[in-house]
Parts: structure tokens; sequence; C-alpha cells
């Protein structure tokens, strides 16, 4: 596919790999990671910046990204193992963390050469888990793109999300429910910094809030749920290509609901 003109986007940070022993799949993920696949398969550059470790999940990762069309130069391979999350699924459909085995994930950090790196692309994604929240500040003065995934822990103390949301463009996090509270710590949250705040709602849709007014979306039903696993994550991808193509709001959160809907009729999770 032609490479969308000009827009490089980075996912930066966590990566690991999502292991189903009952059924011997597994697939390179992290939040970035299946935001990234999206993009590329969409014709936006894209590029990891990570570590895997060196072992045989390391090397299909690395494997899988690169035939995604990934730049993955700066993909690093240290010793040890790479981050594993061990998985079942419930009724065949929603997914189970069973163990989270951090290996060479924990601890991460991207180097001199790997920040010079990221700031190379127009837009850079990350989340709570990736080891580099403390570069929030430099990507956001040099007038980078931010996305970020806060997932369902946008209010919880111990990630003081509160300190990071100056220095991101599209704030994502997850709820369950639309309710006149949830919508006021929308609005905090976009008048913290963010362009646009963004609540996933799950099978009832998601908002938005620009500083102005909110915008409400539906979902996409799928046909059949087969596997609800990144249906978040292909959200922030739509709603992100939207964003490239200069679309408005409404039709950014469009597009993220469409791509979720394809993505939950399938058992990959991209």
């Amino acid at each position: 596919m032609e490479k969308t003109m000009g827009i490089k986007a980075c996912a930066a940070g966590f990566c690991c790999a999502d292991v189903y022993q009952s059924i011997g799949v597994f697939y390179p993920t992290g939040n970035g990671i299946d935001w990234g696949i999206h993009l590329a398969r969409m014709g936006v550059s894209v590029s990891a910046v990570s570590v895997v470790g060196k072992d045989e999940y390391g090397d299909k990762m690395r494997e899988a990204l690169a035939a995604e069309g990934f730049d993955i130069s700066h993909l690093r391979v240290e010793d040890g193992d790479t981050s594993v999350m061990l998985m079942a699924l419930k009724d065949g459909v929603d997914r189970v963390h069973l163990e989270a085995i951090d290996g060479v994930m924990e601890t991460y950090r991207p180097n001199e050469d790997d920040r010079a790196f990221i700031l190379e692309h127009d837009i850079i994604h990350t989340d709570l888990f990736g080891n580099c929240l403390d570069l929030l500040p430099e990507w956001h003065d040099a007038g980078r793109t931010v996305v970020m995934d806060f997932s369902v822990f946008s209010q919880d103390p111990e990630y003081a999300c509160e300190a990071h949301f100056p220095y991101v463009d599209y704030a994502f996090m997850s709820f369950e429910e639309d309710t006149p509270e949830l919508r006021d710590w929308v609005r905090h949250v976009q008048e913290l910094g963010p362009r646009v705040a963004v609540a996933t709602l799950g099978e009832k849709g998601s908002i938005a809030y620009d500083g102005e007014r909110f915008y409400e979306c539906g979902i996409v039903p799928a046909e059949k749920v087969v596997n609800t696993v990144g249906a978040g994550d292909s959200y922030i991808a739509g709603f992100t290509k939207g964003v490239i193509d200069g679309l408005d709001i409404p039709a950014c959160m469009k597009a993220g609901a469409e791509l979720s809907s394809r993505v939950i009729g399938s058992f990959e999770p991209y």
C-alpha cells in the first residue's frame, strides 16, 4: 500500500507477546504495537521503539513487525526474556490475563539514540507502562502530536495521570458508563491540556470533548464477536488515522468505531 504522504508515526514504550498457551497461539502486542499495526496497514509509516529479549518470542516479534512494514531499527534486543502476557479466553470471546512476565521490559529505558529517533516522527503513541512517561514534556515541547492510552487508570491515584495530561494531544480513557460524573472528568482532563479527551465505553460507544462541546458516537455492530482483545487499540488507531487525514472529531470517532468493529469480529487483535 502506498504510504500516507510524509507522516511518520512511532509506537514508543510497552510491547509484549500475548501468549494463548491452551491453543498454541501468540501475537506481538502492546497498546502502541496494536495501534501501529493498524496504521501501517492503512499506509502510514510506523516505527517501534521498545525492547524484546534474546529468545524465541523476541525473534518472532521482530520478524512479525518487520513483515507489517515497521521500522524496527530501535526495537532493541537485550539479554533476558521478552515481556509475556499469558492469556486465556473466557466463553471463547473475552480475554483473561493469567500472568504477566515483565522480562526485559521491566528495566527498559529509551537511550539517547532512541530519544532522538522518536523525535523524527510526527505522531507518537505511548502508555502508562512503557517507561517513557518522563519523555512526554520533551515530545510536547518539540511540537510532536502525542497520543496516549490511559486505559482504565486515568482516575487511579497510583498512576498520577493528571501530571501527564498537559503533555498529551489526544487522551484516550476507558470506562463503562456515560454519566454526568464521567463528563465532568473528561472535561477536566481536556482542560489540563489535550486537544481532545476521549472516553471509550465498550458496547456503549464513546464520547469526546474538545473544549467547546461533547461528541457522542455509537458502536458499529459486529456481525459476530469473536474476540474482544484489541478493540480499544483499534479504536484509537482509527481515530488517529482520521486525525492524519484531517477529519473532524465525529468522523474520527466513527473511523475508530468502524475499525474496532472489524477487529472484534476476528480472533486476531488487529
